[in-house]
């Protein structure tokens, strides 16, 4: 039974590191429902973590036990195996304890690191900025239009004199509306497990993939949860629409836009042509019926590594 749950989560492993992260990158789909796009990433990420470790330590383990658990306690209580160990089923059960201490130590690492890299730079915000006229913001002396919040415990939202010079009242509105998102639903805890992962599988063409695809799905996040705020403000009758797009555009090409300290989400981060692009024209909400579908996907997606490791047991 284990050689054969073995080779299904090790066929899923591959699935899940290349052609899957490939067909949902290039798909047009998640640009019309990002928060589902998101969700859809995380159980990719997930379950290609959980099916490649389990494989390995399916395949490791086999000699001992018929099923996952009972191989596991069988080893850890030091039983003989009732099969022949060879050197492979070593190799296995090290690179499964390898790979596991790895993306673990790698995501607690990312995580330490860009909270360290956060704190410093607000500290050090905090001795220059001043408050801002919007509640909750603080404004920087500094020439380039720029806007960027930094997350955590205390968060920071900073707008540049800069920008503040260059936007009208509407479009800066609708800046503070993004970067309140951002801190609202806690995106950078979405982009966390991607840096990890690019960073733990450098070779891996898929990480820097995801990655990538999920940064510009939080930015999208943000420009819809944006404008649904604008939308019952005051924007003296502009559309938020076109007053999103202005203000990102804006803050995109002038020199110095991209001079933001490092852990924080700017305004102008993502693929900003495909930003203002799906502002201007804004693609047709998933149907219900398509959004339901891709939720379970995503469901099922996890539920699949689970059960291949849990089921022969029962």
């Amino acid at each position: 039974m284990l050689p054969a749950t073995a080779a299904a989560l090790a066929v899923l492993a591959a699935a899940l590191a290349w052609p899957v992260p490939a067909l949902l990158g290039r798909a047009r789909w998640p640009g019309r429902d990002p928060l589902v796009a998101l969700v859809c990433w995380q159980a990719i990420g997930l379950a290609g973590g959980l099916s490649i470790i389990g494989a390995l330590l399916v395949h490791g383990l086999a000699p001992w036990g018929h099923s996952l658990p009972e191989a596991w306690w069988s080893w850890v209580r030091g039983e003989p195996a009732g099969g022949p160990v060879r050197g492979d089923h070593w190799v296995a059960m090290t690179l499964a304890a390898v790979l596991a201490l790895q993306l673990v130590g790698v995501l607690a690492l990312s995580w330490f690191r860009t909270a360290r890299v956060r704190r410093r730079h607000r500290q050090l915000l905090e001795l220059v900025v001043e408050p801002g006229a919007a509640p909750d913001t603080r404004l920087l002396e500094h020439p380039a239009p720029v806007a960027f919040c930094i997350p955590g415990a205390r968060p920071l939202l900073v707008l540049s004199s800069g920008m503040v010079a260059e936007l009208d009242a509407a479009e800066l509105a609708a800046v503070i509306a993004h970067e309140r998102a951002h801190l609202r639903e806690h995106h950078h805890l979405l982009l966390l497990p991607f840096v990890a992962w690019e960073a733990a599988l450098p070779v891996l063409p898929a990480a820097g993939r995801a990655h990538a695809a999920v940064r510009e799905l939080v930015e999208m996040r943000a420009d819809d949860v944006a404008l649904r705020e604008l939308g019952g403000g005051d924007l003296d009758g502009a559309d938020p629409r076109r007053t999103l797009a202005q203000a990102v555009v804006a803050a995109a090409a002038r020199p110095g836009a991209a001079e933001v300290p490092g852990g924080a989400l700017a305004v102008t981060g993502g693929a900003v042509r495909a930003r203002v692009v799906r502002l201007l024209e804004p693609p047709a909400p998933l149907p219900p019926a398509a959004r339901a579908a891709a939720l379970l996907g995503a469901v099922l997606l996890l539920l699949l590594p689970t059960a291949l490791l849990l089921l022969p047991a029962l």
